[in-house]
């Protein structure tokens, strides 16, 4: 899970809100072997929760704990005295949920090396309807999101989903009492796995993109149809176009286009911006816009239509 790149000093981030359990991922993962170092670690703790990091604990860990109390505190200068008084061999933040990551920024010599959200699965829904905002912006560049105290929650493979739509690339683990949880979607996707095509309404899209990215196999060679914008975007494969929709996961400054390379052969005569129909096989191929592997879609037919009501898919709204 963790690891040094280079020589720099590393900085592991780790955000949620109050009480979500960011102190006792941090003590737990401290007292793992594979954490251990010689040198001493800087723990720098912006918000005081239930469970605080007492003395024994930190002789134990052969680490230090300074405390920033306030965001316009928390400033470079600040983090180099810090750095200078401490000469720290990596540096551990909790960052307070609280706070805005716009001003986030760290010292030459430090080098974010991982960022975690840590979620309390019976408040999620909460925190996403009425502070999504910031609950986004915890969520946008971390690397691992984890969801404690997932026993008994209906709603995982939603909360999955919310989440993928804001970052699709970061590992999601949900963990109850005993250990992972299994979120397994198929019964709870908005659509049929066996028809033939597999229609897509506006939600369903979104859902058919998310869940495609992770288990692509459950799509293979299966008929798809949806509505699209055409794209012509660089890094796509000749004789191909990109039938994408619209997607705002938080408020319209983090609105986004999602959609696969999609082979046809007539897409010479496709106008960009236009609204297509499309009927196509799901295949995986190695893609330059992707980094790699990925669904890719090979048309049947692509008809041109009306653009679809309403014109922006919202996930926070899976009624559409």
């Amino acid at each position: 899970m963790f690891g040094t790149k280079n020589k720099r000093k590393p900085v592991y981030l780790i955000n949620g809100f109050l009480d979500s359990g960011k102190t006792d991922f941090f003590k737990y993962t401290m007292l793992q072997p594979y954490f251990q170092t010689k040198g001493l670690t800087l723990i720098i703790a912006c918000e005081e929760g239930e469970n605080d990091y007492d003395e024994a604990f930190l002789k134990k860990t052969n680490a230090v704990l300074e405390r920033i109390d306030a965001q316009e505190n928390f400033t470079i200068k600040k983090l180099k005295e810090l750095d200078d008084w401490h000469d720290p061999e990596r540096i551990l933040i909790e960052w307070n949920g609280m706070w805005s990551f716009r001003e986030f920024s760290l010292p030459d010599v430090w080098m974010l090396e991982q960022q975690i959200t840590v979620i309390d699965t019976q408040t999620f829904s909460m925190y996403f309807t009425n502070m999504k905002s910031l609950l986004s912006d915890q969520l946008r560049n971390s690397d691992l999101i984890l969801f404690n105290r997932a026993d008994g929650a209906a709603s995982l493979p939603d909360y999955k989903r919310n989440v993928k739509a804001v970052n699709q690339k970061a590992d999601i683990i949900f963990e109850g009492a005993n250990g992972e949880v299994d979120v397994t979607l198929d019964e709870d996707l908005p659509y049929d796995l066996n028809d033939d095509p597999i229609v897509f309404n506006n939600f369903g899209f979104g859902n058919f993109y998310l869940d495609s990215l992770e288990h692509v196999e459950r799509y293979m060679g299966k008929r798809v149809r949806f509505k699209g914008m055409v794209m012509k975007p660089g890094g796509i494969p000749e004789g191909s176009f990109v039938p994408g929709r619209f997607v705002m996961t938080c408020c319209a400054q983090d609105i986004q286009v999602l959609g696969f390379a999609c082979e046809w052969s007539g897409v010479a005569d496709l106008k960009e911006q236009s609204w297509v129909e499309v009927t196509a096989k799901v295949d995986k191929r190695f893609v330059e816009a992707y980094d790699g592997e990925g669904p890719f879609l090979v048309a049947e037919s692509v008809t041109p239509t009306e653009k679809p009501e309403p014109e922006v898919i919202d996930f926070s709204n899976p009624n559409e």
